[in-house]
């Protein structure tokens, strides 16, 4: 099998570039390892940035009837105090809020838009496990499907398979890693018509604690330090639901729905990126060039971001059957330095807020910057804008002439 572009990893990364290339006539193959893509506690954030690329691409008010919910304000609790950090109601953008939905729903929706071209190919339960090399280039990838053993071969292989990518350890490219002094554990705690609306995070007792709005649940991450889930383990469930209750007191009658650990799925952060994205006939993109913490939600932002920068910069060589190595050193050269200003936001977070808040050693009050964001309103929107749009964000090229029609 022979194909322009084949894609490892069905994540927001790879399906938009998929999206983005068989739109631009480019046949192009995307490969998903699992049946489908349910899988709880993955990233639901999808940014305004985002829904801005789907406005261009005339398909936003068609995703907008899926359900959803919206934030318009980032809102945390520190030191006893609320004060709203972020407001994206003044974002330059025609949606002016975060969408929370279930990754999957967001998959899907852009795969049944991909499949709306004859040139795009979804293969489920299709494993990448090695890459084909000849002469020096990369030029395919063996994979593991239930038929058994395939090669697939393409002008060019997209590595977006994710933090543990199997296309960049085969490809032998370096990793840099930036170090992550936490973990993260995720869970769900139900949701009452009287609870608070929004996000809502929480500097208290020692813990960070940050609850999202999903209509019926809390979906919950609770920051620990790293390699900390088995002294918490150790310490017992009990203790681990009398912590929660101690940051939100509201949540004490409902922390009895954790009834064991299965309920509580732990992510282990990594933040990391490669020197070199790139050889001849590959291109690693999203989290398998560069792994994101959780802070800010702002990794699927940025990977939807390299797809975007990826297919405008090389769609046009691949839909001529042209070589596009010469343009892969752009995509890299374009995408590095706003992941490289969002690394470092988040290792300067981690180290000089996140780190010794989880040491106990977190505000006793309300630190200056926080208080100038309750005296001044409009400095709210500097926190807003970089995580809802983020650093060099990316549009649709061709607009004009974009295949799907905008729904109003």
């Amino acid at each position: 099998m022979r194909v322009q572009c084949v894609v490892a990893g069905g994540g927001p990364a790879g399906m938009m570039l998929g999206l983005l290339l068989a739109r631009a006539g480019v046949r192009v193959t995307v490969l998903e390892k699992h049946a489908d893509f349910l899988r709880d506690f993955r990233g639901d954030t999808i940014h305004p940035s985002t829904l801005e690329l789907m406005y261009e691409l005339g398909i936003l008010d068609e995703f907008l009837k899926r359900p959803h919910q919206e934030v318009r304000q980032l809102t945390g609790r520190v030191a006893g105090q609320s004060v709203t950090i972020g407001d994206f109601t003044h974002l330059p953008t025609h949606c002016k809020f975060l969408v929370l939905m279930p990754q999957w729903d967001f998959l899907d929706f852009l795969a049944g838009k991909a499949r709306g071209f004859a040139t795009f190919e979804l293969r489920m339960e299709t494993e990448v496990t090695g890459l084909i090399e000849e002469a020096g280039r990369i030029a395919g990838v063996r994979v593991k499907t239930a038929g058994g053993l395939q090669e697939i071969y393409a002008d060019l292989v997209v590595g977006a398979d994710g933090r543990r990518s199997v296309v960049r350890e085969q490809a032998g490219l370096a990793v840099e890693n930036l170090g992550a002094p936490i973990d993260v554990l995720w869970m769900r705690l139900s949701r009452r018509p009287d609870d608070p609306h929004q996000a809502f995070g929480y500097v208290e007792h020692g813990h960070i604690l940050v609850m999202f709005d999903r209509g019926d649940y809390w979906q919950c991450a609770f920051v620990i330090p790293k390699g900390g889930f088995d002294d918490i383990k150790r310490r017992g469930l009990d203790a681990f639901r009398a912590d929660i209750a101690a940051i939100v007191p509201s949540m004490r009658d409902r922390v009895g729905e954790l009834r064991d650990w299965s309920d509580i799925k732990l992510l282990t952060v990594l933040v990391d990126r490669l020197r070199r994205w790139h050889r001849p006939g590959l291109l690693c993109i999203g989290d398998a060039a560069h792994a994101m913490s959780p802070i800010g939600g702002v990794g699927i932002n940025l990977a939807i971001q390299d797809a975007v920068a990826a297919a405008n910069i090389l769609a046009p060589a691949l839909a001529r059957g042209a070589g596009a190595d010469a343009d892969l050193a752009r995509v890299q050269q374009r995408r590095e330095w706003p992941t490289r200003v969002v690394q470092w936001v988040q290792v300067m977070a981690q180290e000089r807020v996140i780190g010794p808040a989880l040491r106990g050693k977190g505000p006793q009050q309300l630190p200056f910057a926080l208080k100038l964001l309750r005296w001044v309103p409009m400095l709210r929107r500097i926190p807003a804008r970089l995580v809802g749009i983020g650093v060099r964000p990316e549009h649709v090229t061709d607009v004009r002439r974009s295949t799907f029609a905008v729904r109003r």
